[in-house]
C-alpha cells in the first residue's frame, strides 16, 4: 500500500478502509484525481452512506407516483388533467453559514434546476429557514444575508416564493439551516430522465463557464462546523439568476425538440457526479474531454474541472445526428455551450486532458445504491430523554388571570411565533405568469393551475423542538402537521419530500434521532398514503465542540384541490360567528412554545398526540371541505388556541370573544401545542350541522367563542382593538433584526 496514497485519501475526508475498497474496484491504487472523485461522490452528501440503509424504509409506491424515490432528480406525482407535479427540497446549510447571501442563492438556483432538467417549468418556491439567538449579531448578519440572497435570486429568476417556515433557537446559533423547495408542472410523459442512452450518443456542456468556485463543495457539506470553517469559502458557488433563467428558457426549447436523451443538472460534485450518475443509470460509459469545457480560468487541472461546482451548468445527452438542433437553440439564447465527449459501452467514466487519460472509474462503483460504501451505524438513546421523562406539569404554576393578557402579547412577540413579513415582503410571491399564485392567508400556500380548475397546496413543515424530545412520534408530528394544513386549506396530502437535517452521524445519541425520525416518517407517510418522493440528508449540522442542532426532519409536502370553490381560508368573516374547537384537548404544556420560552424550561415532553385521531380529523377536514360550511380554518400549532384565534383574527381583521375552561389549566387551555386539533368559524345555521358531522368521526367539539368586530374580549374583559395585538405581531421581527 501507497502510504503517501492513503494519507492524501484520509486528508480527502476517505477511511483507510474505503481506500482499501477504491483498491478492489480499480484492481489497481488509485491516483490523486481518482482520489479526488471518489472522496467527493462517496461523501455523505453524495453518497448517503450512512443513511441509505434507513431511507429504504421508507414508502416509496402511491398510486399517483410517476416516479420513485432515487430514480429521477425529483419527485413527480400525476395530478390529472394530463399533468405532473414535479417537486423536490434540498439543504444549502454549510455554505450558507459562512457566506449567507450566496450559499442561499446557489441554494435556491441549484434546487430550480433539478426541477427544470426533468422538463418541469417551476412554478413556485418554498424554504425552511433555522437560525441562532435573534438577538445576537451573528444571527442578524445571518438572516439578512439568507433573505436578501433567496429574495434576490428568486425574484430575478422569474419563480415566486410562496411560503416556507423561519425558526430560531439556540441550537442552530453556529450551524444554520437553509432548506429550498421548489415545485414545477410538467405534461405526463413529457419528463425528461436523467439516463445516458446508447453509446455514440454526444455528451454537451451548457450554461456558465467552469470556474475553481465550489471545489470540494459536497466534501465542505459532509463534515462538521468549526471556527476554521471560513477557511473553506473557496467551496462556496456564486449564483446567477439571470444566466439560470437564460438555461431554463433553453432547456425547455431543446426538450421540445425531441433530440434530448436525458439531461441533468451540475449541483454536488459537478461533473463528476453528472457524468457518472447519468452514466450508471442506464449502465453505459463516457468519455469526457475536460480541456474541451468552457473554463474561467486558463489554468485549471483536471481535477479542479471534475470537482468544481460552478454554478447554472447542465449537462445534456443527445441523440447522435441531432447535435445541430440543440446548438442552434444554445446560439439562439446566447450561452456558453461545448460538446465534451460521448457515451461508451465501457460501463467506465473516463476523464481526458488535452488526450491525456486523468481517471478510469466504473460508474456504478460512484454512486448512491451502486458500489458507494453502506453502513448501519450503532446508536444509543440520548442522554437527554432522561431529563424530559422528568417533565411533571404539576411541577409548573397555573397561569393567574391577571398575567393572561401581558402572556399573550409576549406569545405573539416569540420569533417562532410573530409574523414572519420582514422576511417574505423581500420575497416576490406574484412573479411570473405561467401560474398564478394565491396570497389569501391560508394554512398551505396555494397555486393555481393555469388551463384547469386546479390548485396546488404546498407547505413545508417541522417543529424541531417536538422532534428533540421524541424523534419518533414528533416526526409523525412533522408529517401529520403538513397534511394538516394541506387539509384545512382544502386539499388531499399526495406526496412528499423531505430534507434530513441532523448533527454528525457517527455520533450515537444523534444517529438514535436519526433512525428514530426515519421510523416515525415512515409510519406517518403510510398512515396519510403520501409516499416519499425523495429529498436530501445534510448530516454534520454539528460543531466541533459536539454541539448538535436540534433533529430536523423538514417535510415539504403537496397536495391537490380538485375546485377552486374547496379552498379554504383561516381569516375570520363575519363578527357573530361561532369560533369551534374540534379534536382532543388535554392538560398539555410539553415543548409548547409557552413553556420553552414564557416559563424557560428546556426539557419537557412531545405533545399529546395520537396518529389514529389525526387520521379522523383529516377525514372530517375532508368533508368538511365539500360541504361549503366552514367560513375559516385553522390549525392549532406554535402558541396554541389563544395565538390561533388571534392569528385568524389578525388575518381577518376581526377580534374575537373567547373564554377560559374550568376544566383545564389556564395555560394549558389558551398556549398548549397538543395536536390533531383546528378551530372552525361558522355561522349559527350550520353549528348543528358541523357538530353532526365531527361527531360522525368520534371527534370532540367545543364552542370556544365569537368572532367580533374588532375587539379582544377575554372572559367578557375587553383587551382593546386587534390592531394594536397585530402591530406588535407583524414588526417585532423585524425590529429585532434592523435594531
Amino acid at each position: 500500500m501507497n502510504a503517501s496514497l492513503l494519507e492524501q485519501a484520509q486528508q480527502l475526508g476517505l477511511l483507510a478502509e474505503e481506500y482499501n475498497q477504491i483498491c478492489d474496484i480499480l484492481r489497481r491504487e488509485p491516483n490523486f484525481t481518482e482520489l479526488s472523485i471518489f472522496s467527493v461522490m462517496w461523501s455523505e452528501h453524495c453518497s448517503y452512506k450512512n443513511s441509505i440503509v434507513w431511507l429504504k424504509t421508507l414508502p416509496k409506491e402511491g398510486t399517483k407516483l410517476l416516479a420513485e424515490a432515487g430514480e429521477e432528480n425529483a419527485g413527480l406525482v400525476d395530478i390529472g388533467d394530463g399533468l405532473a407535479c414535479c417537486f423536490k427540497i434540498e439543504s444549502h446549510n454549510h455554505p450558507s453559514a459562512i457566506e449567507p447571501y450566496q450559499g442561499a442563492a446557489t441554494g435556491v438556483g441549484g434546487i430550480n434546476r433539478d426541477i427544470f432538467s426533468m422538463g418541469a417549468r417551476p412554478i413556485a418556491q418554498l424554504n425552511s429557514l433555522r437560525f441562532g439567538n435573534i438577538n445576537s449579531d451573528r444571527t442578524k448578519w445571518l438572516v439578512k444575508g439568507v433573505v436578501k440572497g433567496i429574495g434576490d435570486y428568486g425574484n430575478a429568476f422569474g419563480i415566486p416564493t410562496v411560503g416556507g417556515e423561519v425558526y430560531f433557537d439556540d441550537c442552530y446559533e453556529h450551524n444554520i439551516l437553509v432548506n429550498a423547495m421548489s415545485v414545477g408542472i410538467v405534461e405526463v410523459g413529457k419528463n425528461i430522465s436523467a439516463g445516458a442512452g446508447q453509446p455514440g450518443n454526444p455528451v454537451y456542456i451548457f450554461g456558465s463557464a467552469t470556474g475553481k468556485d465550489g471545489i470540494h463543495g459536497a466534501a465542505f457539506a459532509s463534515k462538521d462546523m468549526s471556527e476554521d470553517s471560513i477557511n473553506d469559502l473557496p467551496s462556496v458557488q456564486v449564483g446567477d439568476p439571470f444566466w439560470e433563467k437564460l438555461i431554463l428558457e433553453a432547456s425547455m426549447e431543446i426538450i421540445e425538440t425531441g433530440a434530448v436523451i436525458g439531461m441533468q443538472d451540475m449541483g454536488a460534485a459537478g461533473i463528476t457526479c453528472s457524468t457518472s450518475e447519468m452514466s450508471a443509470k442506464t449502465n453505459v460509459g463516457m468519455d469526457i474531454h475536460l480541456d474541451k469545457v468552457p473554463m474561467r480560468q486558463s489554468d485549471m487541472k483536471g481535477w479542479e474541472l471534475l470537482l468544481s461546482e460552478s454554478q447554472e451548468r447542465m449537462l445534456v445527452i443527445v441523440e447522435k445526428g441531432r447535435e445541430a438542433e440543440i446548438e442552434k437553440v444554445f446560439e439562439k439564447w446566447d450561452l456558453t455551450y461545448a460538446h465534451i465527449g460521448k457515451v461508451t459501452d465501457s460501463g467506465n467514466v473516463r476523464y481526458f486532458m488535452n488526450d491525456e487519460l486523468e481517471a478510469d472509474i466504473p460508474a456504478e462503483s460512484l454512486v448512491l445504491g451502486g458500489g458507494a460504501p453502506v453502513y448501519k451505524r450503532t446508536w444509543k438513546e440520548p442522554g437527554y430523554l432522561t431529563e424530559i421523562q422528568k417533565f411533571n406539569i404539576d411541577d409548573v404554576q397555573d397561569l393567574p388571570e391577571d398575567q393572561w393578557k401581558s402572556v399573550t402579547i409576549k406569545m405573539l412577540q416569540l420569533p417562532n411565533i410573530a409574523s414572519k413579513q420582514w422576511v417574505y415582503q423581500q420575497y416576490d410571491s406574484m412573479v411570473g405568469t405561467v401560474n398564478q399564485s394565491t396570497n389569501n392567508p391560508t394554512d398551505a400556500s396555494v397555486v393555481k393551475v393555469k388551463g384547469t380548475e386546479k390548485s396546488l397546496a404546498l407547505t413545508v413543515d417541522c417543529n424541531s423542538r417536538y422532534i428533540y424530545a421524541n424523534p419518533n412520534k414528533g416526526t409523525q408530528i412533522a408529517v401529520s402537521e403538513a397534511a394538516r394544513n394541506i387539509r384545512v386549506t382544502g386539499g388531499v396530502p399526495t406526496a412528499i419530500t423531505n430534507c434530513l437535517n441532523f448533527g454528525n452521524p457517527y455520533n450515537e445519541e444523534v444517529y438514535y434521532q436519526f433512525k428514530s425520525a426515519i421510523e416515525g416518517m415512515g409510519v406517518a407517510c403510510r398512515k396519510f398514503d403520501t409516499p416519499v418522493t425523495g429529498g436530501n440528508v445534510s448530516f454534520y449540522n454539528q460543531s466541533t465542540n459536539g454541539q448538535a442542532i436540534y433533529p430536523t426532519p423538514t417535510i415539504g409536502m403537496v397536495g391537490i384541490i380538485e375546485n377552486q370553490d374547496h379552498v379554504m381560508s383561516m381569516n375570520f368573516k363575519d363578527e357573530g360567528d361561532s369560533i369551534l374547537l374540534v379534536g382532543p384537548i388535554h392538560n398539555d404544556l410539553g415543548s409548547s412554545q409557552y413553556l420553552a420560552k414564557v416559563k424557560e424550561v428546556e426539557y419537557s415532553n412531545c405533545p399529546e398526540f395520537d396518529i389514529d385521531v389525526e387520521y379522523k380529523l383529516h377525514q372530517f377536514l375532508e368533508e368538511l371541505s365539500k360541504s361549503n360550511m366552514a367560513k375559516s380554518l385553522h390549525d392549532l400549532s406554535e402558541g396554541g388556541l389563544m395565538v390561533a384565534c388571534a392569528e385568524s383574527a389578525m388575518a381577518g381583521n376581526k377580534g374575537f370573544n373567547l373564554c377560559s375552561n374550568p376544566a383545564y389549566r389556564n395555560d394549558a387551555w389558551f398556549f398548549g401545542e397538543s395536536q390533531s386539533r383546528v378551530i372552525v368559524s361558522i355561522d349559527e345555521f350550520n353549528k348543528h350541522a358541523i357538530t353532526t358531522l365531527a361527531g360522525n368521526f368520534d371527534l370532540p367539539i367545543l364552542h370556544v367563542g365569537t368572532v367580533t368586530k374588532s375587539q379582544v374580549v377575554i372572559n367578557d374583559n375587553s383587551w382593546g382593538s386587534i390592531e394594536n395585538f397585530k402591530s406588535l405581531y407583524n414588526t417585532s421581527i423585524g425590529n429585532t433584526i434592523e435594531s
